[in-house]
């Protein structure tokens, strides 16, 4: 017998320890190299540990339990043969191209039914996967609603984040289950550090938030007649959140406290713009971190943007992806959110906080008018940005998004530029 020692591997600078979330497999499993075997949670994101050799596996681990960086989580005899009837036997139906004319090679996959009886012990058809089933709870999904394309019509966790992306009609909620039971569900790492942090940002901050209104209809033209052209020409969807990115860049530059922090003593004020999306996973909010703004066009953000959040929806977020930001904006727009109070992001000084977009009668000129309005929030840390700077940069941002020519030549009028002024 030849055991194989899996160790848990650093996630990233400073963590130490993760939490087993889930195991994807079973104690005694036969596992292939490079298959998903369990999710560990750090306290900055959530990630898969991939098997390191095939073979039999032993579970060292149990759901729930806190583990050392480099500790031992399980064995996996390498020496083990595979199971007859395992997956892996597959490809021996392969050579069945040597008569492909004949509809009659079709029959020799009738025997793949037999492994359906030999594997009753693993999951049934409609069945959930466990990283699929916590999904499913936590997003309170019917089941039957998620298409599965798992092995034995097994549901997959990419069934449910497919099928969460696509959308579900009012059906798919399981509901109520007409009982006055409870359930008691430990925090994971991710949700407990992320109470952790908020909590201190309101306890050792002085943060206060200034609001403000942003009439959507210059940019609303703008996306309604490039968008078409834009897509096509960049292969990504324009969308606010690169309008609203480039606007609060440009803002920084001239209100650079806002990008700043506070370490001690000192204000470390930052020569660049990292910014912070905040966007929705099915682990919960994430804030993957856009590095270099300031240098991005458009559509180097939007290009970006979409990256990070498929990253964060498929569960594969690092560290890394959410350290060092600089500067965070958070849509609850998208939720249907009307006015908010963001929290800032430590150790950040300042969130920029997007809403829904509503028609709402404004004075245009003396005169009454529908515009399709947005609400804007700045929660700013008192203590290093004063109310000058945050009113300001909040000014700022609104007139470069309802002048997005400006986004071109800074936070200059085109006028001015042309006349040297």
């Amino acid at each position: 017998m030849s055991l194989l020692e899996m160790k848990v591997p650093s996630p990233g600078e400073s963590i130490s320890e993760v939490e087993i979330a889930t195991w994807l497999v079973a104690d005694g499993d036969y596992v292939e190299k490079d298959q998903a075997i369990a999710e560990v949670d750090s306290d900055k994101a959530t990630l898969e540990l991939p098997a390191e050799e095939s073979g039999i596996i032993t579970l060292k681990a149990a759901e729930g339990d806190v583990v050392k960086v480099g500790q031992v989580v399980c064995l996996i005899d390498t020496s083990a043969a595979r199971p007859a009837g395992s997956p892996a036997a597959a490809p021996a139906a392969a050579p069945a191209p040597e008569a492909p004319a004949a509809p009659v090679a079709a029959p020799a996959a009738a025997p793949a039914p037999n492994p359906d009886p030999v594997k009753p012990a693993s999951y049934a058809a409609g069945a959930a996967s466990p990283a699929a089933a916590k999904i499913i709870k936590e997003n309170n999904i019917n089941p039957a609603l998620v298409k599965a394309s798992g092995k034995d019509g097994r549901i997959t966790k990419q069934d449910v984040v497919a099928a969460m992306s696509a959308g579900f009609s009012t059906e798919a909620a399981q509901g109520w289950g007409g009982t006055r039971e409870q359930s008691r569900e430990k925090m994971s790492m991710l949700r407990r550090k992320i109470a952790e942090r908020l909590v201190a940002v309101k306890n050792e901050t002085a943060m206060l938030t200034t609001f403000n209104e942003v009439d959507m209809k210059p940019i609303m033209d703008v996306r309604a007649k490039y968008k078409d052209a834009f897509a096509k020409h960049h292969e990504v969807n324009l969308g606010f959140m690169s309008f609203f990115t480039k606007a609060v860049t440009e803002a920084l530059k001239l209100y650079p406290a806002v990008n700043a922090q506070i370490d001690g003593n000192e204000m470390i004020f930052h020569d660049y713009a990292d910014i912070g999306i905040a966007v929705s996973s099915p682990k919960g909010l994430m804030v993957p971190v856009v590095r270099n703004a300031e240098q991005m066009s458009l559509a180097d953000i939007e290009r970006e943007i979409k990256r990070l959040a498929i990253k964060a929806r498929d569960g594969k977020m690092t560290p890394e992806d959410m350290s060092g930001g600089t500067f965070t904006i958070t849509n609850g727009g998208v939720f249907g959110s009307m006015l908010s109070t963001p929290i800032i992001n430590p150790p950040q000084s300042a969130i920029l906080g997007m809403h829904n977009v509503v028609e709402r009668p404004v004075a245009i000129n003396g005169k009454v008018e529908i515009r399709p309005i947005m609400y804007v929030a700045l929660s700013y840390d008192h203590r290093i940005i004063d109310g000058k700077e945050s009113v300001g940069f909040l000014v700022k941002v609104k007139e470069m998004l309802e002048n997005p020519e400006r986004m071109i030549f800074g936070s200059k009028d085109p006028m001015q530029i042309l006349l040297g002024l």
